[in-house]
């Protein structure tokens, strides 16, 4: 499995304008988004491989910061993290069918958006 998969372009469009803390290859152009306030309206598609920090990040930024933040993640429900995001309040929002991330073939895994909004 890689981190390396852009958000398909359908899932993105949804998401258009919004603060992307975590774009592909973030790190490699200098933006790292664990370290800097995100803003109203937050779209996080994180690591697959360690979604962990990004989870806390989210769950931070939402109750200390009101805003609103909608994640992409593994759907696995078996995870610390699910755990985290679940005694948080998170809504969850499985996605039909598997993401193909701008490929011809689909992902090895299920999908699922988890939404923080303390309003």
């Amino acid at each position: 499995m890689t981190d390396n998969y852009e958000t398909d372009i359908w899932l993105g469009n949804l998401f258009r304008g919004w603060n992307d803390p975590c774009p592909l290859n973030g790190l490699e152009d200098g933006k790292d988004g664990l370290t800097e306030s995100w803003k109203i309206n937050t779209f996080v598609n994180p690591p697959y491989s360690n979604p962990m920090p990004w989870v806390q990040k989210a769950i931070y930024e939402c109750k200390q910061n009101n805003i609103v933040v909608v994640m992409l993640l593994k759907m696995d429900t078996s995870t610390r993290w699910f755990a985290t995001l679940k005694e948080a309040g998170a809504h969850f929002l499985w996605v039909n069918g598997r993401l193909k991330h701008q490929t011809k073939r689909a992902a090895n895994f299920p999908s699922m958006l988890a939404v923080l909004n303390e309003l």
